[in-house]
């Protein structure tokens, strides 16, 4: 495998998180964490490019890593996951802590799980980068939703 593609790989699969034979999904959003983090040290300002830029990013990886393994939505591509906890935490950046984490975590993880209505849509209807990483997106959405009513509810 030529240097490009171990790159690819290596953020494709959450710096080989996505290689853990079981739950790769699951570890692969704990690989997130550090991306949720950024939003404590960069500026508000920031935060639009940063979310859309981390989205495109995973695309891209997305669309390429499949291509390498020849394979339609390799369980071991966690980059998806990565994008979609970036979008749970990004609506409470500036209240980022263990509880909120953590809630995003599982809360995030439901939604990617269970991918009803829109998640599920975006799933069937997109191929390539977009169709591994959109569904994420939108089930990052919900969970920023859930996430925000749970902060303003005063839970955290």
């Amino acid at each position: 495998m030529i240097l490009n593609n171990k790159i690819i790989m290596f953020f494709a699969t959450g710096f080989f998180t996505g290689k853990i034979p079981f739950a790769p999904g699951t570890f692969g959003t704990l690989a997130a964490v550090p991306f949720a983090l950024v939003f404590l040290i960069i500026s508000p300002s920031f935060y639009g490019f940063y979310i859309v830029s981390v989205i495109l990013g995973a695309i891209y990886v997305a669309d390429q890593a499949e291509k390498i393994l020849g394979k339609k939505d390799p369980g071991c591509i966690v980059i998806d996951e990565i994008a979609g906890y970036v979008v749970t935490l990004s609506i409470v950046p500036s209240h980022i802590s263990v509880s909120t984490l953590a809630a995003g975590f599982f809360i995030f993880r439901f939604f990617d799980i269970v991918k009803f209505g829109p998640v599920k849509y975006f799933e069937n209807n997109f191929s390539g980068g977009a169709g591994v990483v959109l569904d994420d997106i939108m089930a990052g959405v919900f969970s920023a939703i859930v996430l925000r009513i749970l902060y303003l509810s005063g839970i955290f």
